[in-house]
């Protein structure tokens, strides 16, 4: 009797001493082949630092095919390890059916999706948000990758790959304050402020703004180039004046001294509205004074527009029913939709991107290293400057044969360190402590103007990179944001895109088809065991007894 007691004294304080053990020491193992439940370091950085509560509510509660369960499941594992890093984070989920209107005035639509399930199609419309509240702060997540011209499935294996970034971006985002500054260079013909609102106003929300022009290096150069020093961006969008020597190094002296820049730059003119008043427009080439300048940091915007079998659409007047203009989409080969095959931060996992008339960039060899960010797909064409672009082209098919000219490049990531533009030659004008080569530096170099540029109705800025007549999604906003954040941001956040999980999705015809076959079988084959487990031991009990 004593001894029983001692064994269960022992078995108590044993139970007892675990639970200790188990509140003080916290380890979660992730067996995944992929590792996709394992938190990135840069993650853990961002998520450790969190001193007070951040409140997470997701909307993906509620009834949905098993595809959607999945993200479902997956969007909570993983809040789970953000949790488990930091008991600050807090999360529910929320069914929205009951305040759809209410997440649409804030700005999140419903996905409306096809699902097949038991051979039947049928539809369902669910909110994939979550709001992501940190103090007086809160920042939207949009949990469904709209993939452009991607399967259900990709989309869905996109949307899972995508949760660390979407999670931990928006974490950062609320809980970080603004220390980058952004100049958005003005006085040499840029596009209007109107036709960058939303993209200036998405970067707003991460950096400080302001406009700065180099009207001044004229007559007061050494201010000039000191006032511009105090911002760690510059961003060019769509220059048509052409640049003086002065300005040039001005800019140079920016990039010597650690500035960051990109550059949106249309080296052809040719633009949409007198094609649409006149249904022609000549394209000729544009004069900027930049091709020395970006000559000798190994590369060359070429005065030819890039065409492309695979492209976006314009939108024609095509005739009217009773009072009413009616309008169609046409295939429009000078703009087109462009991704890279560089698994790059900036461009993995994101809708293709729209470009209008893109001129043709040139790699030169030098010590910079060069990444290709944006390319033509290999059915593609060169339509050399000065030319003739007429809507006419719309009515005629296209001849595959002529469009051969490959994968061309259309923008490129420059990193290294950069020699001046102004190495061992006149300076515009004197100044001092003049930098002849940079410390390690990037810039980007996007060879069209109009990537930024936002469409417009009722004189309001439109959403950057939706077409305001087929409602369709491009790659733009985010695509440029992600330069932004690459440029600036030294937390490595964007190194969390190239993560790469593989989801198994079920084979629905194949199930269905077979359905009655493995329902007998989780019938039948369970009972089976039992039966034989049941004859096995009476057959031993029976030996045993006899």
């Amino acid at each position: 009797m004593k001894n029983n007691y001692s064994k269960i004294s022992y078995l108590v304080v044993g139970l007892l001493l675990i639970n200790f053990l188990s509140s003080k020491v916290y380890q979660r193992f992730d067996l995944t082949e992929d590792g996709r439940y394992t938190i990135s370091e840069t993650s853990k950085k961002i998520i450790e630092n969190i001193h007070e509560v951040v409140s997470i509510k997701v909307y993906l509660e509620g009834d949905f095919p098993a595809e959607f369960k999945r993200l479902q499941t997956e969007t909570r594992l993983h809040l789970e390890e953000l949790k488990a890093l930091n008991k600050k984070i807090q999360f529910r989920f929320i069914n929205p059916s009951e305040i759809g209107q209410e997440l649409i005035d804030k700005g999140m639509q419903p996905s409306s999706l096809q699902v097949q399930e038991n051979g039947k199609l049928s539809e369902i419309v669910l909110f994939p948000f979550a709001e992501v509240s940190y103090k007086n702060k809160t920042e939207q997540v949009s949990l469904l990758k709209d993939i452009f011209s991607n399967t259900q499935n990709e989309q869905l294996e996109s949307s899972i790959q995508n949760l660390e970034f979407a999670f931990t971006n928006a974490i950062h985002k609320v809980t970080t304050k603004k220390s980058k500054k952004i100049a958005v260079l003005k006085g040499n013909g840029e596009l209007d402020d109107i036709y960058i609102a939303d993209f200036l106003k998405k970067i707003g929300e991460y950096y400080y703004l302001a406009p700065f022009t180099l009207d001044s290096v004229a007559t007061q150069p050494q201010k000039t180039v000191h006032q511009l020093a105090n911002y760690d961006l510059a961003i060019i969008v769509k220059p048509t004046e052409k640049f003086t020597e002065q300005e040039k190094y001005t800019l140079d002296q920016f990039i010597m001294n650690g500035g960051k820049t990109l550059w949106m730059i249309d080296n052809v003119q040719a633009e949409l509205d007198s094609l649409m008043q006149t249904g022609e427009t000549l394209a000729y080439p544009r004069d900027l004074g930049l091709t020395d300048f970006f000559f000798n940091y190994g590369i060359r915007i070429n005065p030819t527009i890039i065409t492309d079998l695979y492209s976006s659409q314009i939108t024609l007047a095509t005739g009217k029913i009773g009072n009413k203009t009616q309008f169609n989409s046409f295939p429009w080969k000078y703009y087109p939709l462009v991704i890279s095959t560089n698994n790059h931060p900036i461009n993995i996992n994101i809708e293709a991107v729209n470009l209008k008339f893109p001129n043709e960039i040139d790699t030169l060899k030098n010590h910079i290293k060069k990444t290709v960010l944006l390319q033509s797909s290999a059915l593609s064409a060169k339509v050399g400057t000065p030319s003739i672009v007429s809507l006419k082209s719309i009515t005629q098919k296209e001849d595959p044969s002529k469009f051969t000219y490959g994968n061309k490049t259309l923008a490129v990531l420059l990193e290294g360190e950069f020699i001046s533009a102004y190495y061992q030659r006149v300076k515009p004008f004197n100044l001092n402590n003049s930098i002849e080569k940079s410390n390690l530096n990037k810039m980007v170099v996007i060879s069209d103007g109009d990537i930024i540029a936002n469409d417009i109705a009722n004189g309001q800025p439109l959403e950057l990179g939706v077409d305001k007549w087929t409602n369709q999604q491009y790659g733009n906003k985010d695509f440029l944001l992600n330069i932004v954040n690459y440029l600036l941001d030294d937390t490595g956040l964007l190194n969390i895109r190239s993560k790469k999980i593989t989801i198994d999705f079920l084979n629905k015809q194949k199930a269905y088809k077979e359905a009655k076959k493995w329902q007998l079988i989780n019938i039948l084959f369970p009972l089976f065991l039992l039966s034989l487990g049941g004859l096995i031991f009476n057959y031993f009990r029976k030996r045993k007894y006899q």
